[in-house]
């Protein structure tokens, strides 16, 4: 009997430690402007939390993005912000997205629907009035709880339970949500990974399996997307040793290498923990062959993070040898190519050294400390001091001297200037 009671207290108590936590986000975060925006709209008007946000809470989570659901639709909402002075923008009104701004910071308020229509790519959806109409049409439980201002729940699919017993599951049938949008394979792959305390349901994985194919009508900015999710160093480890992930993931970005997630000392979690997706991006696609190239070619990646990962790429493509990471070397780099190209062509070697590497080690603390040095020889000082005129040969002779003060540790004297210029 008390073991029950026990049980009844500490759900209370959680329950308690919930509310309090939205009441208090909803504060620090001017969510609550919004509320009162919509609820003075009407008698009927209603506004909740919904989807990751709600999620993160339940888990224990640091939530992020802000999204919220409302009965009023998009021309109310924006009547109602507008109203009480809250900027905005129609990020998605077609589909029933309005973007508010208070302090900067944002808040998406998506009106409630219902899908027409789907094509495995979009849905054709009719605003709707009706909370569990817009719950049935999202695509895990764990996705389709909803909370007021005070957290207070509503959750007709149970995703609360589901979330504490460690259950991924689909809104009624796998195959039938999957055909709605194929990119629920891979939103299952993730929320799997980080949420699931259970094997993969059979039934599950063979609608997933069966469907695989339509990831192909998928734009590849939505693909890419979702990969940038899965993308944190908890998340791959767990998809490195997990069979069943591992393979579908494959199937659906085949250029990717997650072995190297597989077996990673302290060391090296450690310093992955700071990286950014491009650079664990550039882990898996990085391997001296044209992958890099192909994967560049398949994905819209911007031309800054492109020449990023092709820094590393072409440095790897050659031979590398003792010299490649000597002190003169990496001066060449990091002058030529810049600290974050440095950086990234160190520690992406130890990463994927089989044992310690002081040597690198030391490289990567120093090149993260240091600026970008000046090169203190100028065109207008060789003009005047050796009566050079502008031109070819005074740029070559620049040239020559920029290398020589590379290749020496950013130094050089007059006297080897003057070599320079006189041979």
């Amino acid at each position: 009997m008390r073991k029950f009671l026990d049980k009844i207290f500490f759900r209370s108590n959680n329950l308690d430690l919930i509310s309090k936590t939205i009441k208090d986000l909803t504060n620090k975060t001017s969510a609550d402007k919004i509320f009162k925006a919509i609820d003075s709209y009407s008698s009927e008007s209603e506004v909740r939390y919904v989807g990751g946000f709600v999620r993160k809470i339940l888990n224990n989570e640091k939530p992020d993005d802000i999204d919220l659901a409302t009965n009023l639709e998009p021309s109310q909402v924006c009547e109602s912000l507008k109203k009480n002075n809250i900027d905005y923008f129609e990020s998605g009104i077609d589909h029933g997205t309005i973007t508010a701004i208070i302090d900067d910071k944002k808040f998406e308020i998506t009106t409630l629907r219902k899908d027409i229509s789907t094509d495995g790519r979009h849905a054709k959806v009719d605003f709707s009035k009706n909370w569990k109409e817009d719950a049935a049409r999202r695509d895990f439980t764990i996705n389709s709880i909803y909370s007021d201002k005070d957290g207070n729940l509503f959750d007709p699919y149970e995703g609360k339970k589901d979330l504490q017993n460690g259950f991924v599951n689909f809104i009624g049938n796998a195959d039938t949500r999957i055909k709605e949008d194929y990119l629920r394979i891979l939103r299952y792959l993730r929320f799997f990974l980080n949420y699931s305390k259970q094997p993969h349901n059979t039934n599950v994985i063979r609608s997933l399996k069966v469907n695989i194919d339509g990831i192909s009508k998928l734009s590849k900015e939505r693909l890419l997307d979702e990969l940038k999710k899965i993308c944190t160093l908890d998340t791959l480890e767990k998809l490195a040793k997990d069979k069943l992930s591992l393979e579908l993931l494959n199937i659906i970005f085949p250029e990717l290498n997650l072995k190297i997630f597989s077996k990673l000392n302290e060391d090296k979690k450690t310093l992955l923990k700071e990286k950014d997706f491009i650079f664990l991006l550039m882990l898996m696609i990085v391997d001296k062959t044209d992958n890099a190239d192909y994967f560049l070619y398949k994905f819209n990646i911007s031309k800054k993070n492109q020449k990023r990962i092709k820094v590393v790429d072409n440095f790897y493509k050659e031979k590398i040898n003792l010299n490649s990471f000597s002190i003169n070397n990496m001066n060449k780099v990091f002058y030529y190519s810049g600290k974050q190209a440095c950086l990234d062509i160190l520690d992406y070697r130890i990463i994927l050294s089989k044992k310690i590497d002081k040597n690198l080690e030391e490289l990567s603390k120093h090149f993260e400390t240091i600026i970008s040095p000046v090169m203190p020889v100028s065109a207008d000082f060789l003009m005047k001091k050796y009566e050079l005129k502008e031109g070819r040969e005074l740029g070559q002779k620049l040239k020559e001297i920029e290398d020589e003060w590379v290749k020496n540790n950013f130094k050089i004297s007059e006297k080897e200037v003057e070599s320079i210029i006189n041979n």
